[in-house]
């Protein structure tokens, strides 16, 4: 009770990002499917009634590609503004008036069936991914720095956790006794007005994270201030002598761009993890599951009455492994945690392509390939829960506005090119489309077991040395043993 008490701003400032951050990301790339059938028909209809002709098949699953992908356009181009809107506005002010998109985007969803035009869906998800892109990043950054060291595991899985209950909401909303009707599905795409409007008026009263603070606005006595307000009335000396470090550290370097990111030679193995973890997040085959589930479950042998009920258990399993994710990752660690979740995920997608195989030998079979998309979602909850604790951690606060532009370029990339050439990949192949995913990640399996070193309980100055490691080989370790804050401060140059 006495741990609840102290940590109550934190839990409600995690729990007021979330709702305007990676929840938004989550809702929609799940709640695009159940509708997606009476978009298609209300495209149909538009286009009938402009040009008094149908749409031929291959215009319709071109027009509803861009509806799908559009998203991850908006996503990119998000990801690409945030280091440039968060270094001169600033990240709570970006995170306010982000929600002021998410509500333009509503109000195009909204009343695109009265307006008769389908291009309004396509800008509303163009302005949804945008939103989601810097919400994300910003969210993501923000859980990084406002934990002590001991809860930052902990708190950084919650990202993980918000995105998966926005899947799991989108998909709720989404069946046919709610809002998953010919009427109300444009109000099904317009709900997270809801959620903008709450974090646009409790976000400002939370104040900075400290390493902003400290770092950035060079105000110690802020910074103590703020770590009492977030973590209690505690001894924080530990975490503010990090602070202090890093805040040296930060004088021989200035903030680092993208493309400085890309050139520093002290980051060169941090630039591998990222590109690898966010590859095998997005190319594990789960966000071609999310957008079409419908075609999956066809595929599985299912009805369409019985498909938007079997995708809540999609959203179920990994809202499940999220939550254990978040209450293990302290004690099992990073590491093993990640290469147990994607080693259960290939076994997994092994297993489906054999099941579909064989889903018109035995009338049983389709139930097993069901349980084994439910286990697929589940430990890649694991995963992905791990990934981005692990992608905000191996980067310090220097560099880690610049990563996030990178690790959001390739995450919304790779969204792009699966809502794009997924349904293209199934016409082709069939079953054995998720044979593709499982090659990434066996490769990311195995390159995280060989080089990732364990970021448990580390402060941001203890991750760097464990890299510069792998950065600089011998000629760090030598310096290091001799004096380790000489040899940060000359690789770090270099």
């Amino acid at each position: 009770m006495k741990k609840e008490v102290q940590y109550r701003l934190l839990i409600l400032l995690i729990f007021v990002l979330g709702i305007g951050g990676s929840f938004h990301h989550g809702f929609h790339i799940a709640v695009i499917n159940a509708p997606s059938l009476y978009i298609k028909s209300f495209i149909n209809e538009t286009w009938q009634n402009r040009y008094n002709s149908t749409v031929n098949e291959k215009t319709l699953k071109v027009l509803w590609s861009s509806v799908v992908s559009m998203f991850s356009v908006g996503g990119f181009l998000g990801s690409l503004m945030m280091e440039y809107l968060t270094g001169k506005y600033g990240k709570m002010k970006c995170q306010m008036w982000n929600n002021i998109v998410v509500l333009g985007g509503s109000l195009l969803m909204g009343f695109c069936t009265m307006a008769g035009s389908f291009e309004m869906i396509l800008f509303g998800r163009l302005l949804f991914g945008f939103s989601a892109g810097l919400g994300l990043s910003i969210h993501l950054q923000y859980l990084a720095e406002i934990a002590p060291k001991r809860l930052r595991g902990l708190t950084n899985t919650t990202a993980a956790i918000f995105g998966t209950v926005g899947k799991l909401t989108g998909q709720i909303l989404g069946l046919r006794e709610i809002l998953g009707t010919k009427f109300w599905w444009p109000l099904l795409l317009a709900c997270t007005c809801i959620t903008a409007l709450i974090q646009f008026v409790t976000l400002p009263c939370f104040p900075e994270t400290p390493p902003y603070i400290l770092i950035q606005k060079e105000d110690i006595e802020g910074c103590k201030k703020v770590m009492q307000q977030l973590w209690g009335n505690k001894d924080h000396q530990g975490e503010l002598a990090d602070l202090l470090k890093e805040q040296a550290l930060r004088k021989t370097k200035n903030q680092m761009t993208p493309l400085h990111l890309l050139r520093d030679r002290s980051l060169r193995w941090q630039r591998y993890f990222l590109v690898f973890l966010v590859l095998s997040f997005q190319f594990s085959g789960v966000n071609a599951i999310y957008f079409y589930s419908y075609d999956v479950f066809r595929t599985a042998g299912f009805s369409l009455e019985e498909i938007p009920y079997l995708t809540l258990g999609i959203g179920a399993s990994e809202a499940i492994a999220t939550v254990l994710c978040c209450f293990v990752i302290e004690r099992m660690g990073r590491k093993k945690l990640l290469l147990s979740g994607y080693g259960l995920m290939a076994f997994s997608l092994g297993l489906l392509t054999v099941t579909l195989s064989l889903k018109d030998y035995y009338s049983w079979v389709p139930y097993c390939s069901l349980g084994l998309i439910f286990l697929y979602i589940l430990f890649f909850g694991v995963g992905a829960g791990v990934s981005l604790s692990i992608m905000s951690e191996i980067f310090t606060q220097s560099s880690r506005a610049a990563a996030f532009v990178i690790i959001g370029s390739l995450n919304w990339a790779g969204i792009y090119v699966i809502s794009v050439i997924f349904p293209f990949i199934v016409d082709s192949m069939g079953q054995y489309c998720f044979l593709i995913f499982l090659g990434f990640i066996v490769s990311s399996w195995i390159f995280n077991f060989l080089f990732l070193p364990e970021t448990k309980g580390k402060s941001s100055m203890d991750i760097m040395m464990e890299f510069n490691k792998l950065n600089f080989g011998s000629a760090y370790t030598h310096s290091a043993s001799e004096n380790p804050q000489e040899a940060n401060e000359k690789c770090s140059v270099l």
